[in-house]
């Protein structure tokens, strides 16, 4: 596929019957303006030319269109139940402490009792501290400015959404500059996928250079991590984190039967041994990297699939 060509996620929405194709925009952002503007656009040719739309429709929001597309967001910490984008979106919170989630909930309630709306910001890729630390950096600002941060924030997510309409199902591809990565995870233990397991992704070029943070997800029901960023040119390592702790935490007393003999007994129950898994190995363009990791509460292992 070159750099001009349709992508096959935005076919398949250029033909789409305007009632359904409304439908799939709402999913990416509930405004109606916003929405209605980029339908009123296709077909789009290129991908480029539909982040540019959207873009243009989120600078052109007015303040009642914002605050219908901001309605359309659950809190920080609080994705809503069966609500898959804005939970995977908000991975970096999976394994975070009590702790940490009540004091997110206590300063989400104080920048809603001052702005009078949800705090939006662009999760995808962040941990759950940097989260909190965006709500107290925040939450000082005076309401002219907080909407305009708003704004850009939306203006991120919804590129962030559009790209993933645009892919559809397809993995990102390695190509001729740079390679492609994907991941599943097996819970050895219970014979099943993992799931709701967040998982970050950083790349670096040569041995010397500081790794870069490129965002995250997190697993499927199938235990897939289907969205992982783009690797940039020059990749010549990758290191996947994998937050395991809060996984077993969730399923300790649905493994307390098959851990029964294991170490656990005699460690005063740790639910797991491991709390993160980091990964790390080497890449070379044009070459399509499937790393699985295969889990249980006591060791590890991964191997390159296909």
């Amino acid at each position: 596929m070159t750099s001009t060509s349709t992508p096959p996620g935005l076919a398949r929405f250029n033909a789409l019957e305007e009632h359904a194709a409304l439908a799939v925009l709402h999913e990416v952002c509930a405004s109606t303006a916003w929405a209605r503007r980029l339908l009123a656009g296709r077909p789009y040719a290129t991908a480029g030319d539909l982040y540019a739309a959207g873009d243009a429709a989120t600078a052109g929001l007015t303040a009642a269109d914002l605050d219908e597309a901001m309605a359309g967001h659950p809190p920080i910490g609080r994705p809503r139940p069966g609500d898959a984008v804005s939970a995977r979106e908000q991975s970096g919170m999976t394994g975070a402490s009590d702790a940490l989630r009540a004091e997110l909930l206590d300063l989400n309630l104080a920048y809603q009792e001052k702005f009078g709306h949800v705090f939006l910001v662009c999760a995808t890729g962040r941990t759950g501290e940097q989260m909190r630390d965006a709500v107290k950096e925040r939450i000082g600002n005076a309401p002219e400015r907080e909407r305009e941060i708003v704004r850009t924030e939306l203006g991120k997510i919804n590129r962030i959404r559009l790209a993933r309409l645009v892919e559809g199902d397809r993995r990102t591809m390695s190509t001729e500059t740079t390679a492609s990565v994907s991941t599943h995870i097996l819970d050895t233990s219970a014979g099943r996928p993992a799931g709701g397991v967040a998982v970050h992704l950083h790349a670096r070029s040569g041995r010397a250079a500081h790794w870069q943070a490129l965002g995250g997800s997190a697993t499927d029901e199938d235990g897939r991590c289907r969205d992982l960023p783009a690797l940039p040119e020059g990749t010549t390592h990758v290191r996947l984190d994998f937050a395991v702790e809060a996984y077993f935490e969730e399923t300790a007393e649905k493994q307390a039967d098959a851990q029964q003999d294991a170490p656990a007994n005699r460690d005063g129950g740790a639910p797991v041994f491991f709390p993160e898994v980091a990964v790390t190995f080497a890449v070379v363009p044009g070459e399509h990297y499937h790393v699985p990791l295969l889990l249980n509460p006591f060791g590890y292992s991964v191997y390159r699939g296909s």
